[in-house]
């Protein structure tokens, strides 16, 4: 009986639990019946989101996103709300974890006006896997976690050392700061962004 108390729990529940953050995260999303389409995130805290989202599905409906910064999502549609929907985001307490903490880095970012944060949205690049060159030569495979003109997030094991100088793919960059799972690069120059994918993931 307690199970199924658990499960009646109301919308308002989650927005009790979980402050939400004002963000502006571009990313796409996926209905049951599979089709997919863009969405920019106006909210969201570790349980649940709001979207501007070109398709919208029905209260109940189950959605998979992909968000800048954040990565894969899932959860049910709540409500419907001015041209687009808010959803619940389900996932264990470690996910959550790591969500408040991105969901922290993302409301100080505009408070620390990170340059390339500033200057260009990020995406999320269609094959994420790059080769990265080190200072001595050394190449490592890493991912891409998302990269603009100026700059990239990369998931690695090994960090190399901030200030240090690397190649992701073609592109020569410098480390300016630690993440959590990786590194963040700033480019040494600006990418155009016809060849901006193809030379960060160029072997």
């Amino acid at each position: 009986m307690a199970l199924a108390n658990k499960k009646l729990l109301p919308a308002a529940e989650e927005r009790r639990r979980f402050q939400r953050v004002k963000v502006h995260l571009l990313g796409r999303y996926m209905l049951p019946d599979r089709r997919e389409f863009p969405c920019q995130v106006i909210n969201m805290s570790p349980g649940g989101l709001a979207l501007l989202a070109p398709g919208i599905g029905n209260v109940g409906d189950r959605v998979v996103a992909y968000l800048d910064h954040i990565g894969r999502v899932e959860g049910k549609i709540t409500r419907i709300i001015d041209n687009g929907f808010a959803m619940t985001i389900g996932a264990t307490p470690r996910k959550r974890d790591k969500l408040a903490a991105q969901l922290t880095w993302l409301a100080n970012r505009d408070i620390l006006n990170l340059p390339e944060d500033r200057r260009h949205d990020r995406i999320v690049p269609r094959n994420p896997i790059a080769v990265l060159t080190l200072e001595d030569g050394t190449k490592m495979t890493c991912r891409i976690i998302d990269l603009s003109l100026s700059g990239a997030a990369i998931a690695a094991e090994n960090r190399p050392p901030l200030k240090s100088i690397v190649l992701l793919g073609r592109v020569q960059g410098r480390v300016v700061r630690n993440l959590e799972d990786g590194f963040a690069l700033e480019f040494m120059h600006e990418q155009p962004v016809e060849t901006l994918e193809e030379s960060v993931t160029a072997r």
